[in-house]
């Protein structure tokens, strides 16, 4: 906690999805930086697992609540993380996820625009679909199917972004909006889905490691860290910048080459299998980082292995302790 901090000066700061992966991480850190954090969730997909480390902080709250009704409550900023972010948690109840990304922006908006205050939003690569340009720009408008399996995220955040910058344009509301990419990291949820979880908690239970398609698909993968710095200095950043921005790390692997890192640093002795691949799964996914460079001074710094092995240690104490 810095010392001799101005109380005038510290700010409160709303975070909606607090107590998950990356929103987790993000009240973390801004509690380090002196800041007061109320953390927002409905703990459908967040976990107080995550955040129980935070709880007896003084300059800590966690209110239980559902964004997609209206909340009143008096801060300096707002960080709008709140939405199941993984395909099994946003295809169980995917009416539900279109209500959260559209709902939630209105009433985290509408919060905004009363306070005159600065509001982030978590936006999403899947606004991009399944891109036809590779890498993939901010101003690529992408290739979405909006019937699909998937389409209650890609378009729910699609969406998100025209409220935010409707109420920006309409109303002068100073926004941010950044599209993360893949995340990955201590906290994942060890049964969203995705494959860097996946692989790790496969590899360590020795069990077979599953492919969807061949393999040859590619994905971006940034440490969360990188992620929280990025988002920070976005927030303070010159108001009239207002992305959308890229956030993620450039470096591409393929589904193929990520299985078999986890397998080199657990020295796992899992097999790799291969399944069909899900509708609309996109075959190449990768971001054009050049305006967070440009605007921000940012680009990841952690390589793919270190941070790996950081996400290893993580869920091997995990399930150890699950096991125990």
């Amino acid at each position: 906690m810095p010392k001799n901090l101005n109380i005038k000066a510290r700010k409160r700061i709303l975070i909606t999805g607090g107590a998950g992966f990356i929103g987790s991480h993000l009240c973390q850190r801004l509690l380090s930086q002196g800041s007061e954090v109320i953390c927002v969730d409905n703990f459908y997909t967040g976990s107080k697992e995550n955040i129980v480390h935070l709880m007896d902080h003084p300059y800590f709250e966690i209110v239980r609540h559902d964004i997609t009704f209206p909340l009143y409550m008096e801060v300096d900023q707002i960080y709008n993380l709140a939405c199941p972010a993984s395909p099994i948690h946003y295809q169980f109840d995917p009416v539900q996820t279109t209500k959260t990304s559209v709902h939630g922006a209105i009433n985290m908006l509408g919060l905004a625009k009363r306070l005159k205050i600065k509001i982030f939003q978590a936006s999403t690569s899947e606004v991009y679909g399944d891109p036809e340009i590779h890498p993939q720009p901010e101003s690529y408008w992408g290739n979405v199917n909006p019937i699909g399996e998937r389409s209650c995220y890609d378009e729910g955040k699609r969406c998100a972004e025209t409220l935010f910058f409707d109420y920006h344009r309409q109303h002068k509301l100073c926004i941010k909006v950044a599209r993360i990419f893949n995340t990955y990291g201590p906290r994942m949820h060890p049964n969203d889905g995705r494959v860097v979880s996946n692989f790790i908690v496969q590899a360590l239970l020795q069990q077979p490691i599953t492919i969807y398609g061949d393999g040859a698909q590619t994905r971006s993968f940034c440490y969360i860290d990188d992620l929280v710095e990025l988002i920070i200095r976005f927030m303070g950043s010159d108001d009239d910048f207002t992305g959308p921005v890229n956030a993620g790390n450039p470096g591409e692997f393929t589904i193929l080459e990520l299985a078999e890192k986890v397998l080199e640093i657990t020295g796992s002795k899992s097999e790799i299998i291969f399944k069909p691949l899900p509708s609309d799964d996109p075959q190449r996914r990768r971001p054009d980082i050049t305006l967070a460079r440009e605007h921000l001074g940012w680009e990841p710094k952690t390589p793919l292995d270190e941070g790996l092995k950081k996400t290893i240690d993580y869920f091997d104490n995990y399930l150890r302790r699950d096991l125990t």
